[in-house]
């Protein structure tokens, strides 16, 4: 049943009239439309609202569909006759958002949201509407705003990298259905961290946009530009071959690089280095030509930052990214299958050559049996950021067989990425609290290059290890000819000679000097000495002879998953 439109315009009013008030001070209003007649009520407050001083301009819908902007996808009519619902007696609802060209000759550009509901005639159809409607113009401009940041860079305008990515697939594969080409490169601005430190981040930014532009200015029609990274901008280059690449290369390094950049605070020179790649020619996918272009870049700032590399498959190179892959597989398998096993070996008294305490070295224990030594694995786990992990694994061993050997004292090498990992120390932590009076039989060994790469930070790693009772050594001392200062200031409590100094101790003159001087070193500094690598008795007798606390080696013992040691006096304490 459909409800009859037989009230004039005066009963329109009054039903507009006890709700004005409310919706006036939410900036609402309120209209009553009769589509038959084109006849438009407003509610009182409309003129404030819609800044229309004069309500006789809109009416009637025809004269308020007038003031609408040309641009519009659609209008209340619209909204009206295209819900598609049917009125069976309570009216059917619309909603839609509209600009209005409002203000004194229509220089005000308002967003509406119009919410009403319709109401059908005699025949079926829509005969009278009534509703609200609220200008929303600033949700509407945040909300355009988000939309374009979306797909934009609010720095250089460009293309951000979403955006960029899905035109590159675009092009891609454009190129792999019509057995053609495309390029794509990565250009990096050049000592961006410099220029953030010598002129401020505000500068650093006009350099980037600058090129953003100097770049678009070289740019064929139809390629793509767009911000890749902070640094970093992408190019998609399409029917790119690879002479094409090479002559965008260089259109763009010439282009950033023939004049200085001029900011707000002054000139600064900048330049930029490119990686590219042709695809499919090169890559099989959209993420290997991003990886691949990454790799060329890289390739260029390693030669020479302001030039351009185009990639080019190297098969040792992805051979040895297999061996990552299979070795990364085998390490984590190893330790989700408790294949980590320790290797001891004995450090003795120099004169009395009984064990003191023996470094607890990693292995892996293949699933045949076969034991893979830590020379195989380490230097492969820190490479691909594994040894954190089995850091963690060997710090559970060793403290477990000291609480199990009540009179064992240990060392155990610690890798550079685990002094500043917090869930290492925590597990450290964690071992020591479990197990007391594990702690005073524990010396941690660092090398001596990690150390002095960063001595505030190994000073400090010093200080929380010693916090927790334990003793600290430096390994391959003498690899990194550490200074007295730095030693001093470490604070150490141990210092391992560097065994290529130590096995050609007999026949060597340069070496006999060097390591009689670091064990005088270590002797003024209070420290204990360690000499690796003996190898004969004749050695160990010069070793002794200079006053050498301990030794290490061939000579003394190689490393074994038996537990080879008796009960002996803590040698080192003090």
């Amino acid at each position: 049943m459909t409800r009859p439109c037989n009230v004039d315009d005066s009963a329109a009013a009054a039903r507009l009239s006890d709700a004005n008030a409310i919706l006036a001070s939410i900036g609402l209003v309120a209209y009553d439309w009769r589509i038959d007649s084109d006849a438009l009520t407003w509610g009182a407050n409309a003129p404030e609202v819609l800044q229309i001083a004069d309500l006789a301009r809109i009416a009637t819908g025809r004269a308020y569909a007038g003031l609408l902007d040309p641009k519009n996808t659609t209008s209340r009519f619209d909204a009206v006759t295209q819900t598609g619902g049917h009125d069976t007696g309570g009216g059917v609802p619309y909603q839609t958002e509209y600009c209005l060209n409002s203000g004194p000759g229509g220089t005000v550009r308002l967003w509406i949201e119009d919410n009403g509901r319709w109401f059908a005639g005699p025949d079926g159809r829509p005969a009278r509407a009534h509703g609200v409607v609220r200008v929303i113009t600033e949700r509407h401009d945040h909300e355009q705003r988000l939309a374009y940041l979306s797909r934009f860079d609010g720095l250089t305008g460009e293309m951000n990298r979403n955006a960029l990515t899905e035109q590159l697939a675009v092009a891609f594969d454009e190129a792999v259905k019509y057995r053609g080409s495309c390029g794509f490169m990565l250009i990096a601005v050049d000592n961006l961290a410099r220029i953030n430190e010598a002129y401020g981040f505000g500068v650093a930014d006009e350099v980037i946009a600058s090129v953003g532009r100097r770049i678009r200015s070289r740019m064929r029609t139809g390629d793509t530009l767009g911000r890749f990274s902070s640094n970093k901008f992408g190019v998609v280059l399409k029917t790119c071959t690879p002479d094409d690449l090479t002559a965008a290369a260089d259109r763009f390094l010439a282009a950033v690089r023939e004049d200085v950049v001029r900011t707000a605070h002054g000139q600064v020179a900048a330049s930029v280095t490119i990686g590219g790649i042709a695809a499919p020619r090169h890559a099989r996918t959209v993420e290997e030509v991003l990886a691949h272009a990454q790799e060329s870049l890289d390739t260029a700032k390693s030669k020479r930052r302001g030039s351009f590399v185009a990639y080019r498959p190297n098969v040792e190179r992805d051979a040895a990214r297999r061996d990552n892959v299979q070795t990364t597989d085998k390490i984590i398998t190893a330790l989700n299958e408790r294949r980590i096993r320790l290797a001891f070996e004995p450090i003795v008294e120099t004169v009395s050559r009984q064990p003191a305490f023996y470094e607890c070295l990693m292995r892996i224990v293949r699933s045949d049996g076969t034991v893979v030594p830590a020379s195989a694995v380490i230097p492969l786990a820190e490479k691909l950021g594994l040894v954190r992990l089995i850091d963690h694994r060997v710090i559970e061993l060793v403290t477990a067989e000291l609480a199990a050997s009540p009179v064992l004292c240990a060392s155990l090498n610690v890798s550079p990425d685990s002094i500043i990992d917090p869930d290492w120390w925590s597990a450290l932590g964690a071992q020591l609290r479990a197990n007391p009076g594990v702690a005073q039989r524990i010396t941690l060994e660092i090398t001596e290059t990690a150390a002095i790469q960063n001595i505030d930070e190994t000073a400090g790693f010093v200080t929380r290890a010693k916090d927790l009772g334990c003793r600290i050594a430096i390994d391959d001392f003498g690899a990194g000819y550490t200074s007295f200062r730095n030693l001093r200031r470490l604070g150490v409590d141990m210092i391992k000679i560097d065994g290529a100094f130590v096995q050609n101790l007999p026949r060597s003159d340069d070496d006999r000097v060097f390591v009689r001087t670091l064990i005088e070193l270590g002797r003024s500094l209070n420290l204990v000495t360690v000499a690796e690598w003996v190898q004969d008795e004749e050695g160990a007798a010069v070793l002794k002879e200079w006053g050498c606390d301990f030794l290490q080696g061939a000579l003394i013992g190689r490393a074994s998953l038996e537990r080879p040691w008796a009960p002996a006096p803590d040698a080192i304490a003090g």
